[in-house]
């Protein structure tokens, strides 16, 4: 297997499990707007958490994605033509989500709040949601003939594992923004996040590690088993740090199980791209769907400077943003009466 092909797939799979990581938690804290918070201060301490940071955070997909059209034209172009419906969504959610964060602050209604917060929530479940039906489907396959082109309806992508693969991210999500919430407030919110994960962090962590096992079991390979292994290790004690009131490790911990099962999927794929289910000879490789070599290495030394660059930009933001939020750091709402 050509080096150059498989570090790009090696970098993707980075980008892909550091987008899950950090847009994991703000995208369950926008779902979160209507399913924790219980007034209006609650929500603002909750868009304070994610505020500084979210559109940060998203970058990740638009690099995962640039570097997929860069570095496996061919896999980005299946993907992306078979996933056009639910990209599309995708897409439109996070266009809501993005201008509901910038407006809600500007509406004087409560009325006209609230629906920002029902933009926030719906366009965080549904992006979330969208993300998870194309990773889980680039991982276990959709319907392509030798051409690489989707054979079927518009609806062809819609299977038991695009179903799954939603909700073993929203599911993360939204236990990975409770376990943020928990470590980045004060006062009932952090209480409730706490009790919170104490009864459901098994069943919002089973989806995803289900998505982990059918792909890794059929393979039969042994460093994605251990992989399963240790993301199930790294939930179990997220849980048992969460009891003991350590929402720093609680946090590390849940990351750790995605990194881990993340890993175990890319792993156990590699070195298919994008399978079919028609047939295997169809299957899109890091060999056959790859750029030429002078692109990949042109690639990989713009990518040594670059990924360091925003690796220590995001890393200072979040320092620089680190401490928690509790109600008593919101002001109170001003009203703006108009002149007449």
């Amino acid at each position: 297997m050509e080096f150059l092909p498989t570090l790009w797939f090696v970098i993707i799979a980075v980008f892909w499990a550091g987008y899950l990581f950090l847009e994991g938690f703000d995208l369950g804290v926008g779902m979160l707007m209507k399913l924790l918070a219980r007034d209006e201060r609650q929500r603002r301490v909750l868009l304070n958490t994610v505020g500084p940071v979210w559109d940060g955070n998203e970058v990740w997909l638009i690099t995962a994605g640039a570097a997929t059209f860069a570095a496996f034209p061919m896999w980005y172009a299946s993907l992306f033509s078979a996933l056009y419906v639910p990209l599309v969504l995708v897409l439109v959610a996070l266009i809501f989500r993005a201008v509901a964060f910038e407006y809600r602050g500007k509406a004087h209604r409560q009325s006209s709040r609230n629906a920002w917060d029902w933009a926030i929530s719906l366009g965080s479940f549904t992006a979330a949601f969208g993300v998870g039906a194309m990773l889980a489907l680039t991982t276990t396959g959709l319907p392509l003939d030798a051409n690489g082109d989707r054979v079927g309806g518009a609806f062809a992508w819609l299977t038991g594992y695009a179903v799954l693969g939603g909700l073993a991210v929203v599911a993360f999500s939204l236990i990975h923004a409770l376990a943020f919430v928990g470590l980045k407030t004060e006062g009932e919110l952090r209480e409730r996040a706490r009790s919170l994960i104490g009864r459901w962090l098994p069943v919002a962590l089973a989806p995803m590690a289900l998505w982990a096992i059918l792909v890794v079991v059929p393979t039969g390979k042994v460093i994605p088993l251990v992989l399963v292994v240790l993301a199930v290790v790294g939930g179990l004690a997220g849980w048992l740090a969460n009891r003991r009131g350590a929402e720093g490790w609680s946090f590390a911990y849940s990351g750790a199980f995605l990194m881990a099962g993340v890993s175990a999927i890319f792993v156990a794929v590699f070195p298919v791209v994008l399978p079919s289910t028609i047939d295997a000879a169809f299957n899109l490789t890091v060999a056959n769907a790859s750029s030429s070599e002078y692109t990949l290495g042109l690639m990989s030394v713009i990518a040594a400077f670059g990924i360091p660059l925003v690796l220590l930009y995001q890393g200072w933001s979040y320092w620089v943003f680190r401490q928690r939020v509790s109600e008593s750091h919101i002001p109170a709402a001003h009203t703006v009466t108009p002149v007449v």
